[in-house]
């Protein structure tokens, strides 16, 4: 039965899926079109300006009312060049915009919108410095003008319109801002899903190394006896080749289920084999396949339950270290010790083989054990035996892993 946490949890876990999706989706999937977004300023602020402005000068005919008309014109059709030259764009438009505010009383004609489109665009389009510096200097020369001159401009206008001016500007650095955050996540949930894969590529390699190695391992040397006794003892050569076969047959199916991971985009290749990952309860197993080719091998075990993710890594770790004994140690024995208390579980496996004199000679098996004991928070190491071989110690902590 889920608490109130819990749910608010999952739908948490919910809202970042949907958010990581909604980030890696191309743009133009829920953006409209380029050339749209390129006409739509235009459109807006000429039919809020030009058909005004003519009304104003059918009523008031001049030539001020010409040079309005021109403005409103300009102001817009300048809005079209603002992806190539979006500073030199603000900059024209900011300063039809004074021309405008000159030659128009506050009753008159409606305010240039094409210059709050040119602010926010420009700013967008990685011109803001052009923007604040044309705008600022052309609204502070325009109302120092007016002062010198004497102009009769209401207060109420000179506020509002830097009001205006004001709340544009914030407008655009709330978007510019906005959409750097975005482009912020978009990469950051990019590199994360980039981090997943090579992380499962890893765990991919290190599951087919791990198969094949100990798999490969056994043939060879079941071949090997079978070539050996083929003439002198026929049955124990048929054995050895039952052997190979069943030891094949479980190493193509583990392989099939692993490539099939990778096949698959959505998940298991329905073709692949459905073979279940491997526990503690095929330890015996191991150890008796091993004991089939001629090594002495002594299991311990006092592990009787542990999560999934640390049985699959005791079983990996024990079956790299005997396939090991088999292929390099030289070694007639082997112990393999689990044991596990309050804080960790614990793998020893001791041969009595030639030892490991360097351990860069462990090769990617040895590494590999130790990737799988780090993943889960603990530690792997190798030492002398007291068998006179080779030791290998994981230890994985129960805590990480137990709740």
């Amino acid at each position: 039965m889920w608490h109130k946490h819990d749910k608010w949890q999952w739908n948490e876990l919910q809202m970042s899926e949907f958010a990581e999706q909604l980030a890696l989706r191309p743009q133009r999937q829920f953006r409209m079109s380029s050339t749209s977004r390129l006409l739509l300023p235009f459109l807006v602020s000429f039919l809020l300006q030009v058909p005004p402005t003519v009304v104003g000068l059918v009523r008031s005919p001049g030539p001020a009312g010409w040079i309005l008309l021109a403005l409103a014109v300009l102001g817009p059709l300048s809005l079209l060049l603002r992806r190539r030259i979006p500073g030199p764009v603000v900059a024209f438009v900011a300063a039809a915009a004074c021309a405008d505010f000159f030659l128009s009383t506050q009753d008159q004609g409606p305010p240039y919108i094409a210059l709050a489109f040119a602010i926010v665009l420009s700013i967008r389009h990685g011109a803001r410095v052009w923007a604040w510096i044309a705008v600022g200097v052309c609204w502070v020369g325009t109302v120092t003008v007016g002062v010198v001159l004497g102009l009769n401009w209401h207060p109420a206008r000179i506020a509002i319109t830097t009001l205006g001016i004001l709340i544009t500007f914030g407008i655009g650095e709330a978007l510019r801002t906005r959409q750097e955050h975005y482009e912020e996540f978009r990469r950051a949930v990019a590199q994360r899903k980039q981090s997943e894969v090579q992380a499962e590529r890893v765990r991919i390699a290190r599951e087919l190394h791990d198969v094949l190695a100990h798999s490969l391992s056994q043939i060879n040397v079941q071949a090997g006896v079978g070539l050996h006794l083929m003439d002198k003892q026929p049955e124990k050569a048929a054995e050895a080749l039952a052997s190979i076969k069943e030891t094949s047959k479980t190493a193509l199916d583990e392989v099939r289920s692993v490539l099939g991971v990778l096949r698959a985009e959505g998940g298991q290749d329905p073709s692949a084999p459905l073979v279940p990952e491997p526990d503690l309860s095929r330890l015996p197993g191991l150890v008796a396949s091993v004991t089939s080719q001629g090594i002495d091998v002594t299991l311990a075990n006092d592990v009787t339950d542990a999560p999934k993710a640390v049985q699959l890594a005791i079983y990996r770790i024990v079956q790299e270290s005997l396939t090991n004994v088999v292929r390099h140690a030289k070694a007639g024995r082997a112990t393999v010790t689990l044991t596990a208390d309050d804080h960790d579980y614990t793998v020893v496996v001791d041969d009595d083989g030639t030892g490991l004199i360097d351990e860069a000679t462990g090769g990617r098996g040895l590494l590999g054990m130790r990737e799988r004991a780090e993943l889960l928070g603990g530690t792997l190491d190798t030492s002398s035996s007291p068998l006179g071989g080779l030791r290998i110690s994981a230890r994985i902590p129960v805590k990480e892993h137990d709740s």
